[in-house]
């Protein structure tokens, strides 16, 4: 009886959270998703090379087919007005002018970090991207933990070089199949697909500050929060989605 009791009390606190959740979009293959705080606004690309703005409502604003690219992730620097986006086929990543989705250079990421070979192109590859502080932190979606070739790591990227990115150092999280980041109140985000989570992540203690379950219903590609906190996830399935987190 008392574990019944205990089970409701779960169950009414997880109905609550996934209550707040709310579709405001629907983009086919949704993968990546980055706010913009300078025009308010969401950007959102698909596995189909295609990249959208959104306002926070969820109406279409521009859309632009970029190329036959496998977009998986997006992240801004907001700055220079420059979108990055993560080209799952060839571990690149993929520099864009915000202001009219003209693509400015695309530069491929070296594969090895301390003679490991992180990185490798075939089935699975680089997913959620997010920048902090200039460096950029891309994630590969994998199952095998490090220091196994092909694992499921972050790396950190040094942005400065114009032809290859290198690994400078990475974040071993201990998750499988990682696909979405972010950076919000200098904490890093990331999602696992295949544990439905959202983990809060503390890079200078390098530790998990608490976890987040999601519903398994979803198909969570990509994360981001706008300046109020509301965390939205682009949602493979073919959705964008809405929720506020209980903290």
């Amino acid at each position: 009886m008392k574990n019944l009791f205990l089970f409701l009390i779960l169950a009414m606190f997880c109905a609550n959270l996934y209550a707040k959740e709310k579709t405001i979009a629907k983009i086919p293959e949704a993968s990546g998703i980055v706010y913009s705080k300078k025009s308010n606004t969401l950007f959102v690309v698909n596995d189909e090379g295609t990249i959208y703005e959104l306002s926070l409502k969820g109406k279409i604003k521009r859309e632009k087919k970029l190329g036959d690219y496998d977009l998986e992730g997006i992240t801004l620097d907001e700055k220079k007005n420059i979108l990055l986006l993560a080209n799952e086929e060839d571990d690149e990543i993929i520099f864009l002018n915000k202001k009219d989705f003209s693509i400015i250079k695309k530069i491929k990421i070296k594969d090895t970090y301390k003679g490991v070979k992180v990185l490798k192109r075939g089935k699975n590859g680089i997913e959620g991207i997010t920048l902090y502080k200039n460096k950029i932190y891309v994630s590969n979606q994998s199952n095998k933990p490090y220091p196994k070739e092909d694992s499921s790591v972050v790396v950190i990227l040094d942005n400065k070089s114009n032809k290859k990115l290198k690994i400078k150092d990475i974040i071993d999280h201990g998750y499988k199949d990682i696909a979405g980041l972010c950076f919000y109140n200098d904490f890093l985000y990331l999602v696992s697909d295949d544990a439905n989570l959202l983990i809060k992540y503390d890079i200078n203690s390098k530790k998990v500050v608490k976890e987040y379950k999601l519903s398994k219903k979803y198909a969570q590609e990509g994360i981001t929060f706008d300046k109020k906190g509301n965390l939205y996830i682009a949602d493979d399935k073919g959705k964008i989605l809405k929720l506020k987190l209980d903290e």
